[in-house]
């Protein structure tokens, strides 16, 4: 009988080394080593000037049309120094073709990721995953295709095309890579996100499908992800939680942002009253699930607490919410536009030097899609705020409607200026508003052109 007992506990010992070993040791972190962002040549800026003659062009607009757009683009958030496509700069938007879309991406996607190799010595036949992230084209061969044919990598890369996915794919890419990394061990990976804007720029006169002219800017960014422990000392982040939430199956969400053809055919993105509501939704959705993973418990006890004698009493305060600094340090929002920034500030109880990193980004690129995440955060870098330890929110939202969100943590002090190099001393700025817009083009505001 005792031997029966020791054998039995020797087996129960065994059976816990073995699940703490799966727990601690077979999970795969997912680290990044390096990113870089796109920075098109200074002729394809899109000033006052410039911007005003896109918009004097469309001859399907009247007063009332030109008055909108205006003061679309006074509220908008957007400064003089953002980048648009070649083709539109050029007076040719109304004829896009292949060529010009395939330009576009072939300039970003290849210039940000000669940069990463050059960068980190990592050669592209290492490369054991490979994710690209561009919602608007299509082309055969693929553009994951076009990149492996450029830098020869080998014949067993796995390869993903994620399309339709909008301004959330690239978190999508880092959560398929993340699960990939479970299961595949030493990797690499390269994430490439952007968005083609040649082909896709809108030539109506609907107001609710003019905004995405307005904000959407060239732009994107690569990634090298890894998993290789003995690396983890060359890391920037880390990888601690990472939530996907859907609302798709809600039809006022599914439909608040949507391509769609105008009466006249033009092609453009249709944006709904319902867009707010959904992009909120969504929010606090995902929110609920990833605030116990990533807050302090003493901060979860506060909330039920506040929440209980709140439905008891049917009182608020401010201090009802959940204090999400308590668990991150800073704020990586979507820079979709400066009334979505507004909203999640005030949604999420932040101050104006949280939101400021995403006001500059915006500001300075525009609108840059599943990339914009990333010029948020080399702002912080470039303003050397990033120490070793910290912890960063990103919030993306998508069409569809989504909201993916994840935290990553600061694997060593990061001030590197990046693509924010040759301006970063002029930021922040205290005003986001370009009034150069109303100034130049005070006309508008008279009964006729």
């Amino acid at each position: 009988m005792e031997l029966f007992i020791t054998i039995f506990l020797v087996f129960l010992y065994f059976m816990f080394v073995f699940f703490i070993y799966k727990l601690l040791w077979r999970t795969q972190s997912c680290y990044i080593i390096a990113y870089e962002c796109y920075k098109a040549p200074d002729d394809m800026k899109l000033d006052t000037e410039t911007c005003g003659n896109l918009v004097l062009r469309n001859k399907n607009l009247g007063v009332g049309e030109y008055k909108f757009l205006l003061q679309s683009m006074v509220n908008a958030g957007i400064g003089e120094e953002t980048y648009g496509p070649r083709n539109v700069i050029a007076g040719r938007e109304e004829s896009p073709n292949l060529s010009n879309a395939l330009s576009e991406i072939d300039d970003i996607v290849f210039g940000t990721l000669d940069k990463l190799f050059a960068k980190t010595g990592v050669l592209p036949s290492e490369i054991d995953v490979l994710v690209v992230t561009i919602s608007m084209i299509s082309s055969v061969p693929s553009i994951p295709a076009r990149v492996i044919n450029r830098y020869k990598m080998r014949e067993d890369v796995k390869v993903f095309n994620l399309s339709g996915m909008g301004c959330s794919a690239s978190v999508i890419a880092v959560d398929l890579v993340n699960h990939l990394f479970q299961t595949y061990k030493n990797q690499f990976a390269i994430v490439v996100s952007s968005e083609s804007l040649s082909p896709n720029w809108y030539v109506g006169k609907e107001r609710s499908m003019m905004l995405p002219n307005i904000l959407f800017r060239i732009g994107g960014c690569s990634l090298l992800l890894t998993n290789k422990r003995e690396l983890k000392h060359r890391a920037i982040l880390k990888l601690n939680h990472l939530v996907r939430t859907h609302v798709g199956s809600i039809d006022e969400a599914y439909g608040s942002c949507t391509r769609i053809e105008d009466d006249q055919g033009n092609c453009g993105f249709f944006l709904t009253k319902n867009l707010p509501k959904a992009a909120a939704k969504a929010v606090s959705m995902n929110l609920r699930v990833l605030a116990p993973k990533m807050l302090p418990l003493r901060e979860l006890i506060r909330y039920s607490m506040v929440t209980y004698w709140r439905n008891k009493s049917k009182t608020s305060s401010p201090e009802s919410g959940l204090n999400l600094k308590s668990g991150i340090d800073y704020f990586c929002i979507h820079p979709g536009g400066r009334a979505v920034i507004d909203a999640m500030g005030r949604s999420l109880g932040l101050n104006e030097y949280d939101l400021e990193p995403t006001r500059m980004a915006l500001h300075r690129f525009g609108n840059t899609s599943a990339a914009g995440l990333w010029y948020v955060l080399s702002y912080m870098e470039a303003k050397k705020r990033l120490k070793k330890g910290d912890r960063i929110l990103m919030i993306s939202l998508g069409a569809g409607f989504k909201c993916n969100n994840c935290v990553w943590e600061v694997m060593k002090n990061l001030d590197d200026v990046n693509v924010w190099e040759d301006c970063i001393g002029r930021y922040p700025l205290k005003c986001t508003a370009n009034t150069s817009f109303l100034e130049k083009y005070s006309w508008v505001n008279e009964s006729s052109h």
